[in-house]
């Protein structure tokens, strides 16, 4: 799993996040509110960071014919060889991570982590763990040891590869991830690991942290055992039941963190009404504090396949940049919602629609350059052979019908309150074919699952989007903007600055409130990255 072994191109950009709790389209994501406003917290001494100096002494020295000894020895770091060669010939070949005193406490700290990688949500073994274990436990006190430190090294940058890394660029592009990944290269690492800068800071972004201390979490409930499952005959229960299933949920409500006390009680009342309504809102439901067969069956999901979902996020977050992109747009699929962020500041939400599942919309980025009032709507190749021309052959007034009329060889929408875009679109060049729009269908983003387009993204308030692009430029206005939209005439207005858009896939997040997200795998991909990283056919 070593990403250093795979060169990969990558940018610094983004994201994330996201991403919103609740169901209130006029609410700012509390997930892009907590990747600026929260810091990553400390899960114990090898959680937050690897503490103490490196060691800087130049003294104490090995022989390079030593280094070479090692990589001949421990082959699965031969990828290494070359950059270890010039990291140490830097420093005249002076051990790193001893000084006179012997190991130092970085090296301690790093052989915790490795030793327990799992509570970074990692299901796959480092080369050579128990090799190191081994000499770890004879190193004999103050006295250098070469092996080791050449050992603590290479382990060093695979822990980073794995952890702070994760996939490569080819994996990740394979399960169809297409937006930019992240720098990390293997002499930025021991660049850092000569100033004594790496492992303060960790390069990853902090919503990894953050679904790492869930992580911790629900492994602690699944150990307890005594998460209730939630058995009713009734279709729903609401405010004033009573009974057994009753105390159950409580407890369950109460082990998760949606409700902050138990009283035991068997009546519905109005705590456990709140608690119901943050459980729907943290799972992507209708906040009303009913309980019916959705919330129950997300209840009885089990813990296990939960632990998963967060796992599978936190690799996802391995490829983010630590850092934000100060302004840009971002769509993420299974949450169905478009952020609008400012100087890494959220300044609304809308919902949107999707792709539906065999029309998916693909994760990628772009830069929003156009928007287009009044749009003509060009009739996809396949939608056109597979649905307007079968139904011109089954009706000669097919296209008048339908406000469309032939375009050279092909067939557009003529602009118009029932063309498939709308009043507006908004143009981000790229190779996907890949837009928001507006749409005539404004019932859909009502739907909690909202999945029913060709790949483009509907979005629910255009012209609020429109009004926001074009914010500073000259002569647009709510008058002009709304007129434009109604002209029943196309008009490109091409931006002076472009926007960032993202468009990303994330089943689990942590919110602004500390609420953890999950979100429906509307499109199958974490079963298929959970081979890759969980070795598991399916979740």
């Amino acid at each position: 799993m070593a990403l250093f072994r795979n060169s990969m191109p990558l940018a610094a950009i983004f994201l994330l996040m996201f991403i919103q709790a609740s169901c209130n389209n006029n609410n700012p994501s509390p997930l892009v509110k907590a990747a600026k406003d929260t810091t990553a917290p400390a899960a114990g001494n090898k959680d937050a960071s690897i503490p103490g100096n490196f060691s800087n002494q130049t003294q104490l020295k090995f022989d390079s014919t030593e280094l070479a000894a090692f990589i001949d020895s421990f082959a699965q770091f031969k990828v290494f060889a070359k950059d270890l060669y010039s990291f140490y010939s830097n420093r005249q070949f002076a051990y790193a991570w001893f000084d006179d005193n012997g190991l130092i406490e970085p090296a301690h700290n790093l052989y915790s982590r490795i030793v327990n990688i799992t509570e970074d949500g990692i299901s796959a073994k480092l080369p050579y763990k128990n090799a190191f274990g081994e000499l770890m436990e004879t190193q004999n006190g103050n006295l250098p040891q070469t092996k080791l430190e050449c050992m603590l090294t290479c382990q060093y940058l695979e822990y980073a590869s794995v952890v702070w890394q994760g996939l490569n660029e080819k994996q990740t592009k394979s399960i169809d991830w297409f937006l930019p990944r992240k720098k990390l290269s293997t002499s930025q690492l021991l660049d850092s690991l000569a100033s004594n800068t790496i492992l303060q800071n960790e390069p990853v972004y902090r919503q990894y942290h953050l679904l790492k201390d869930y992580l911790k979490k629900y492994r602690d409930i699944q150990a307890a055992g005594n998460l209730p499952t939630i058995k009713t005959d009734k279709k729903k229960l609401q405010p004033g039941d009573s009974g057994v299933v009753i105390t159950n949920i409580r407890e369950w409500l109460y082990q998760t963190g949606d409700l902050p006390s138990n009283n035991k009680s068997n009546v519905f009342d109005t705590e456990l009404t709140n608690a119901v309504k943050t459980f729907q809102q943290r799972n992507g439901l209708t906040a009303d504090g009913v309980i019916g067969p959705g919330v129950i069956a997300e209840m009885n999901t089990p813990i296990a396949k939960k632990i998963d979902i967060i796992m599978l996020n936190m690799e996802r977050s391995r490829w983010v940049p630590a850092s934000l992109q100060a302004n840009y747009l971002l769509v993420n699929i299974p949450e169905y919602k478009l952020h609008i962020i400012e100087n890494d500041n959220p300044v609304f939400s809308m919902n949107v629609v999707v792709g539906k599942s065999q029309h998916k919309t693909v994760i990628f980025n772009g830069d929003l350059k156009h928007v287009v009032f009044s749009p003509y709507w060009n009739v996809p190749p396949g939608i056109l052979k597979n649905e307007v021309l079968p139904g011109i052959r089954r009706n000669k007034n097919y296209l008048a019908s339908h406000n469309m009329e032939w375009n050279g060889g092909n067939v557009r929408q003529k602009p118009g309150p029932n063309n498939s875009l709308g009043l507006v679109k908004f143009l981000f060049p790229n190779s996907h074919a890949i837009y928001l729009h507006d749409s005539p269908a404004k019932s859909l983003f009502n739907e909690t699952n909202r999945a029913f387009s060709h790949g483009c993204i509907r979005v629910a308030e255009p012209k609020k989007l429109a009004l926001y692009l074009l914010r500073n430029e000259t002569g647009w206005n709510d008058a002009t903007v709304t007129a434009a939209m109604n002209k029943g005439q196309e008009q490109f207005v091409n931006l002076k600055q472009t926007v960032p858009v993202f468009i990303a896939y994330f089943t689990a997040w942590v919110d602004r409130q500390g609420k953890l997200n999950f979100r429906k795998d509307v499109y199958g991909r974490d079963g298929r990255l959970a081979k890759l990283v969980l070795d598991k056919p399916s979740l």
